[in-house]
């Protein structure tokens, strides 16, 4: 059976693997915060019958509560110490889990592995670990990185048909913990995969710096996918626009 990969925007990923259908990081409102949403809102068909939700961390354009009460009844993993949070928000099958430890759902695996990146959650918590995902079924091995910036475990994680690596973030600058096109072009040569995708750009914006280097919006994708070819030659980088869907044959 073939794998599906669907990138809806931002951090939000539908894959589809051995017919289960997991959503990672769901952020599909129009306006988060102070984000806005620039592209086209998510058809309600991608969220049709979502077994698994994956949680990588508990910043709010990964984490919106608002957007997983469209997903009750899935299964939510989520970081160690995290779980709280969702029950109280009317979620009853949570599961945390911590960087090293193993998740099964029907005919998957889902490894959690680490990320360099801040585990709190403004403005008053908690703090649970950032965390990426190995999902895998036995016939594609796919790595979903979350928010992080590079970190040499990163060469421990192997045999990945795709790895969906952030390469900006939602606004005109970068705080620590990212990584922009050309760290994510350099992580790749940690991570070797067969195939690459862009993820975490092009987006959300704030509202209030609509004018303030809007090259940011749309420029990271190409910038990653040119400098990857430069670094990691073997990789294939291809970039989606939202929406897109990525087939992996079996």
């Amino acid at each position: 059976m073939d794998a599906t990969v669907d990138w809806l925007g931002h951090a939000t990923v539908r894959l589809e693997l051995d017919g289960i259908r997991i959503l990672t990081d769901p952020v599909i409102r129009e306006r988060v915060g102070p984000l806005d949403r620039k592209v086209a809102p998510i058809p309600h068909r991608e969220l049709d019958r979502i077994d698994v939700v994956l949680i990588s961390h508990l910043h709010q354009d990964h984490l919106d509560l608002a957007s997983l009460r469209r997903l009750m009844g899935a299964r939510l993993i989520v970081p160690a110490g995290s779980a709280a949070i969702f029950r109280a928000a009317g979620h009853e099958d949570v599961d945390e889990f911590a960087p090293g430890q193993r998740a099964t759902h029907g005919g998957l695996t889902i490894e959690l592995v680490p990320a360099d990146h801040s585990g709190f959650r403004p403005p008053f918590g908690p703090t649970a670990p950032a965390m990426g995902f190995v999902i895998s079924d036995g016939r594609h091995r796919i790595y979903f990185a979350g928010d992080t910036a590079i970190y040499p475990g990163m060469a421990d994680i192997p045999d990945l048909d795709l790895a969906l690596v952030p390469v900006w973030g939602w606004g005109p600058n970068l705080r620590g913990g990212h990584m922009d096109p050309t760290m994510a072009a350099r992580a790749l040569t940690l991570l070797r995969p067969r195939m690459a995708v862009p993820i975490h750009w092009g987006t959300l914006w704030p509202k209030a710096l609509g004018g303030v280097r809007p090259d940011r919006l749309v420029r990271p994708g190409g910038e990653f996918r040119s400098t990857a070819r430069e670094l990691a030659p073997k990789v294939r980088a291809r970039v989606l626009a939202p929406g897109e869907r990525l087939v992996l044959p079996r």
